[in-house]
């Protein structure tokens, strides 16, 4: 009898523990990866997000002058899927660490080899890739959980933002798209299967050659003859050249073809242009 209670209270004990090991709470500062399109690849981010919780943050929790693994628990990364240039220097496509150094009136942002930096004692400063120093900007409201994204985004380049409390950090990054696209154009227009439309609205976007643009268009249009959006773009090349009566006509005639395919968005964007002939 006595041994069999002593077998019954060891399963309950181990019951309870096996319980115990399965629990699941939530994570007190959530890790969140975040993937932003830009140029030819991407820019990939992996960080954790602590709160303010009521605490002074700047200058105590994250104390002033030393380095910040940027986050909380785990090391904070950021991975280019291409070369970028960040205040005038090339940073290779990689892998790298993402640390900073708070300071009240200067932070310091550090690319590092290092991708396990999850305190100051581990970092080396003779893995540093890149250090630049950004202006911190004060935010006429504060932002709750620590947070990292992009703004401002545009063939080339981007803006990297860090924002915290009532601070803001921005860090403007760069690419050169436009020499690898125009290789692209240039292979690609000696194949049979010719991107007319692709290469004609690159060219309108990043200002190169808009007769060719239409040129590329016509040919477009004639394997495609009921595209509305592809004579709304030979419109806006049109526009472009001075041409107002052939970019009129080449407009009404994308509007007749998005009426009957009741597509308001380009009926409005037909209007719109026609506005400014």
């Amino acid at each position: 009898m006595k041994k069999n209670l002593i077998l019954a209270a060891f399963f309950s004990v181990a019951l309870v523990y096996c319980h115990a090991q399965n629990l699941v709470t939530p994570q007190s500062s959530p890790t969140e990866e975040i993937k932003q399109n830009f140029g030819l690849s991407q820019i990939e981010v992996s960080y954790s997000r602590p709160g303010i919780k009521g605490r002074k943050i700047f200058g105590d929790l994250v104390p002033y002058n030393k380095v910040w693994r940027t986050g909380a628990n785990n090391a904070t990364t950021i991975t280019f899927g291409d070369d970028v240039i960040i205040e005038g220097t090339k940073v290779a496509a990689g892998k790298y660490g993402l640390l900073t150094i708070p300071g009240q009136n200067e932070w310091t942002i550090i690319f590092t080899k290092q991708t396990d930096v999850t305190n100051a004692a581990a970092y080396k400063q003779d893995q540093d890739v890149l250090r630049v120093t950004v202006k911190p900007y004060m935010l006429p409201f504060s932002i709750e959980t620590f947070t990292i994204g992009f703004n401002d985004i545009s063939v080339n380049s981007c803006r990297l933002e860090l924002m915290w409390d009532s601070v803001y950090i921005p860090l403007p990054v760069t690419t050169d798209v436009d020499a690898k696209v125009m290789t692209q154009i240039n292979q690609v227009m000696q194949q049979d299967n010719h991107p007319y439309f692709q290469a004609a609205v690159y060219y309108i976007e990043n200002g190169k050659d808009l007769n060719q643009a239409v040129e590329w268009l016509d040919k477009a249009i004639a394997q495609n003859p009921d595209a509305y959006f592809m004579y709304y773009q030979k419109a806006r090349a049109l526009a472009k050249l001075g041409k107002k009566q052939e970019a009129l006509a080449a407009s009404n005639k994308s509007t007749e073809l998005a009426k009957a395919a009741k597509n308001d968005d380009y009926v409005a964007l037909n209007e719109k242009l026609q506005k400014g002939l």
